[in-house]
């Protein structure tokens, strides 16, 4: 029998938070349904290594056409963990970010740092059976938005972690250790533990680094209990 955790109410933001103004619109009105899943949903897909593609993980070559992508390169790694440290392997691990300007390859993003044409800013991965997950890409920027006069976004990478099921989906977002935007955000403000907070940061990594080539950072994921990584689509618990 597996060590239980109570799931720590403190950790999660709440769902209205005024000084993040997208929060204003989107938060709930009335009370939250729980809607049956269909069995499909429960069951699949299954993913294995025969649907990842041999560049997947490598975001610098993986959009690449006339050369490779400006940025900084940088070497993101970690492993896949439940709330009692033990590795979730064959996890299809999914991740998005802007490029090294700030800009992110979407047709909304209307930012005036100029598109990267050998970087697309998308990739995936399947963690092993050990949990071990990691992919190459471009550091990316900061960049503003358009929450209040002058706010900008630390640099971030976003994740999505699958389960055995399309319902099992968690996304989240990684920050980069020394960044002095962490604690300005007003997306990142809204979270109460400074604890949670902390577990999105992740560390330079030195030992993972290639010399004279890539820096890395070293990012866990822990999916549940009251040690998880804070998931934006599931705050109501984990």
């Amino acid at each position: 029998m597996s060590e239980l955790y109570q799931w720590d109410r403190a950790i999660q933001p709440p769902a209205f938070t005024p000084d993040y103004k997208t929060s204003v619109l989107r938060s709930p009105k009335a009370a939250l349904l729980s809607l049956q899943n269909s069995f499909s949903e429960i069951t699949g897909p299954v993913f294995n290594h025969n649907e990842i593609g041999a560049l997947d993980n490598d975001l610098i070559r993986n959009y690449a056409h006339t050369g490779e992508p400006i940025g900084e390169r940088i070497i993101v790694h970690g492993r896949v963990l439940d709330e009692n440290g033990r590795p979730v392997p064959r996890t299809l691990i999914e991740f998005w970010q802007a490029n090294a300007g700030g800009r992110y390859r979407h047709k909304k993003d209307t930012y005036l740092a100029p598109i990267d044409p050998n970087f697309g800013g998308c990739g995936r991965c399947l963690s092993d059976d050990n949990g071990y997950y990691f992919f190459r890409t471009i550091k990316p920027g900061p960049y503003p938005w358009r929450n209040y006069v002058n706010s900008w976004r630390p640099a971030h990478i976003h994740f999505s972690i699958f389960g055995s099921g399309f319902s099992q989906r968690l996304i989240t977002q990684m920050y980069f250790e020394g960044d002095p935007l962490i604690k300005l955000c007003p997306i990142v403000k809204t979270i109460p533990d400074p604890d949670a907070v902390e577990r999105l940061i992740a560390p330079l990594d030195l030992n993972a680094s290639v010399p004279l080539d890539t820096l890395a950072y070293k990012f866990d994921i822990v999916l549940r209990g009251s040690r998880s990584t804070l998931f934006e689509n599931r705050l109501e618990g984990n």
